[in-house]
């Protein structure tokens, strides 16, 4: 378990390719299961797409960074607000882990752990091919955690991008070269 005094809101590498940040949320289990799994909810944080909840269902996750916040700010050069990856699900136990791969490469998991009336969430993601993708998706992870606590908590998040762009600086001095 994991002291939530000493809860770190950044990304660490836990292996040379793989990655792991948490965020504690507010409960129940159920609700936070919810915004994993079904697309609406899935769509306001990171990415839309429906999901057969079994294991090997294959399905398409689609991003739509420019409609997560009002406003969006501005995308970085050669990012497009749209894009979308083939994804199967690995590993699943209701309302506890789901385990996807999405695209020719990456592995994510996605694990629950009650503690009172909140949540622990642990995402860990895996098979980055480099420091480059290690970077950028820490600080994607990152900024799409900041929204979905702002949605479990009804608040506004702020624009997404300029946090996104603002959060890859900071991990381009985190992540050792």
């Amino acid at each position: 378990m994991t002291d939530t005094a000493t809860l770190d809101a950044y990304a660490d590498l836990i292996e040379p390719t793989t990655l792991r940040i948490q965020r504690l949320l507010p409960g129940p289990v159920d609700r936070v299961w919810a915004y994993l799994t079904e697309s609406e909810l899935r769509r306001q944080w990171l990415a839309s797409g429906d999901m057969e909840m079994k294991v090997g269902s294959a399905f398409e996750l689609e991003w739509r960074n420019n409609e997560l916040t009002d406003p969006p700010g501005r995308p970085p050069e050669g990012f497009d607000g749209r894009h979308s990856l083939a994804s199967r699900i690995t590993e699943l136990v209701p309302q506890q882990r789901l385990a996807i791969e999405w695209g020719a490469s990456a592995g994510v998991v996605f694990d629950l752990e009650p503690m009172g009336d909140e949540v622990m969430l642990t995402i860990t993601h895996k098979r980055a091919p480099d420091r480059s993708v290690l970077v950028n998706v820490s600080a994607g992870w990152h900024a799409h955690l900041d929204v979905l606590v702002a949605r479990l908590g009804d608040g506004a998040p702020g624009p997404f991008w300029d946090h996104w762009t603002a959060l890859k600086a900071q991990y381009e001095q985190r992540i050792p070269a």
